[in-house]
Order: structure tokens, then sequence, then C-alpha cells
């Protein structure tokens, strides 16, 4: 009897034992479930830049007016995400006949084709710092798939409050895939302009607070 009475006792101590450790394992998972954190462009500090091939050196580039936001997991960057929309009236490279020539129907078409996109469909880790970030680049209304080599450049608080992350990405292009094809043949062979665009964004984004939770309706 008093055996029995022994048993139960230690049955009822191992299942509080398992129910306090689950509880313990529930509250130190739970954070990470969280850890996916909204990051917004600050474009104050950031650059979308390209350059291309002019005769033999490269033209540099950049735009002024873009917005992109970052859905940045630290725990887990496989569920990370980017999202960015560039104003291609907002080309500059310093040259004003250059730039109204860019925003033409030879090269982006401004008036038609307002915006560049690109959206991000897949985050893998690349080594420490590293990621490569695979997605879908709309220029002039075309879709292709393109991956960003991405460098994790840190982040912390920036003295105001707030948290910043910095991340440089670059990319390769054929302007030929998405129709910005105007180019000028020069005597002896070649042409002005090179095929390949390569595209470097610089970014500091400023981490925005969680939305507050709805009120429930009654």
């Amino acid at each position: 009897m008093i055996a029995s009475t022994t048993h139960r006792r230690n049955k009822a101590s191992l299942a509080a034992f398992f129910t306090a450790a689950a509880v313990v394992l529930c509250a130190v998972s739970a954070p990470a479930a969280l850890a996916a954190d909204t990051y917004t462009f600050d474009v104050a500090h950031s650059n979308v830049g390209f350059s291309i091939r002019h005769f033999f050196s490269k033209v540099p580039g950049h735009f002024t007016q873009y917005e992109g936001t970052i859905l940045y997991d630290t725990q887990d960057l496989s569920k990370s995400a980017v999202n960015v929309t560039i104003d291609t009236a907002s080309i500059n490279t310093g040259v004003d006949k250059r730039d109204t020539h860019l925003k033409s129907p030879d090269f982006f078409d401004v008036e038609k084709f307002p915006k560049i996109t690109f959206a991000s469909n897949k985050v893998t880790p690349a080594g420490a710092g590293k990621a490569k970030v695979e997605g879908m680049l709309t220029i002039r209304g075309v879709g292709k798939p393109v991956t960003l080599d991405v460098d994790l450049l840190g982040s912390g608080p920036d003295g105001w409050g707030g948290i910043r992350a910095g991340f440089e990405a670059r990319t390769r292009i054929n302007r030929q895939d998405y129709g910005v094809a105007w180019n000028k043949l020069v005597e002896g062979g070649g042409s002005v302009l090179g095929d390949d665009v390569e595209i470097t964004l610089n970014v500091e984004a400023i981490k925005q607070a969680p939305k507050a939770a709805e009120p429930e309706k009654k």
C-alpha cells in the first residue's frame, strides 16, 4: 500500500516537472517566433545606384526617389523578405541632357513605365554576414528573376531612440532582357553602350515599431 502511494506521488511529481519544463521552453522559444522585424529604407542615408559601360569606361548613375521595406528575421534569414519600388523619372547621372534621353522611350519610357520594382521570393544565408536574395525585378513591365548578393552590415541603436540596420546588395543584369535596347554602333566596330548593368543598393533602414493590436469588435 505504501509503495503504491509512493509510486503515485512520484508519477505526479514527474508530471508536474514536465509541465513546468514545457512552460519554460515555450517562454524561451516565443521570442524566436517574433524575431522578424520590419525595417524601412532611410532614403537620406541610402543609395540605389548603377553603372554601365560607355565606350571603354563605366558611367555611374542613381535614382533619387524610391522606397523599400525589409522584413528582417535575425533568427532565421530564410523568413526575411525585401520589397523595393523605384521612380524611374528620378534617374540622375549628373548630365541633364543624358537624363532626358534615359527617361525617353529609348530607355526607361517613364511616362508609360513609371516604376521599377523588386519583390523577393527567397532569402538564403550565404556565410557569416551574407545572404542571397532571389526575387523578381520588373523594368518596363518586364519581370525577370535576379539574385542579389547581400552583405549584412550590422544593426543597433541610432542614438535617437531607434534601431537601424545596414545592408549592401549587388547584382548584374542585361538591359536587353528588359527591352532597354537603344544603342549606337561606332566606326571600326563596337557600340557606345554595353549591355551589362551593375546594380548596387546601399541601404540604411530604420526598424518600425510593431503595430498596436486592433481592439476586438463587440
